[in-house]
């Protein structure tokens, strides 16, 4: 996940631009797809994530648990191969390395970090409805299930993150990232539960 940072990162001044002006002309019935979302206050899962370089045949694989907590953030803690957590919230993202706190970026001294956040946090809760103000959003939309793809609405934003494609039902089970760079990242959610049982007690500490 920390991946992902990097060229939202170098996005940042088109994101709040956008986020200025946002233009919401959509090809697929959003609200329809919100009306299928759940919206638990917690949800927790598995994450499987292969990420395909330019260049390289064999991709880098990870996988962990992540939770989505309403109002307080986000928290994606990477099992293998290596453990680390990223924990972001709407005032900063701390990066754990085991109990160490490995970095810290905090909204006061970085405004965009809060921007940085929510692009994420609607990433994961299929909250195409904030989407929809910084990508066009195009796909279909079936009985129980959906799919849509999210193009940035400006070029230097799609230049560096290039196309989001996410499908799902109650749920949002996949999203793959297509970089412009030719860097592929594809990650399956599975076993999500929801909840205050949903999270561990370890997990519940770190909010």
């Amino acid at each position: 996940m920390l991946t992902y940072l990097l060229p939202l990162a170098l996005a940042l001044p088109v994101l709040v631009a956008a986020a200025a002006n946002p233009a919401t002309n959509s090809a697929v019935p959003v609200a329809k797809i919100q009306a299928m979302l759940a919206k638990p206050k917690v949800m927790c899962g598995r994450f499987d994530q292969s990420k395909t370089l330019a260049g390289m045949k064999k991709p880098l694989a990870a996988n962990g648990r992540f939770c989505v907590v309403q109002e307080k953030g986000v928290l994606w803690r990477t099992l293998q191969p290596f453990p680390n957590t990223l924990r972001l919230t709407k005032g900063e993202i701390v990066h754990y390395q085991g109990e160490r706190v490995a970095m810290r970026l905090d909204a006061k001294t970085e405004p965009t970090v809060r921007m940085i956040n929510q692009v994420l946090f609607s990433l994961l809760a299929g909250d195409l409805a904030q989407l929809e103000q910084l990508f066009k959003v195009d796909g279909t939309v079936g009985a129980d299930s959906w799919k849509v793809t999210l193009e940035a609405r400006e070029p230097a934003l799609a230049k560096a993150i290039g196309t989001i494609r996410l499908d799902g039902g109650a749920y949002v089970n996949n999203i793959v990232i297509s970089e412009a760079s030719g860097d592929r990242t594809s990650i399956v959610f599975s076993k999500i539960e929801s909840g205050d049982k949903a999270m561990t007690a370890d997990e519940a500490a770190l909010f």
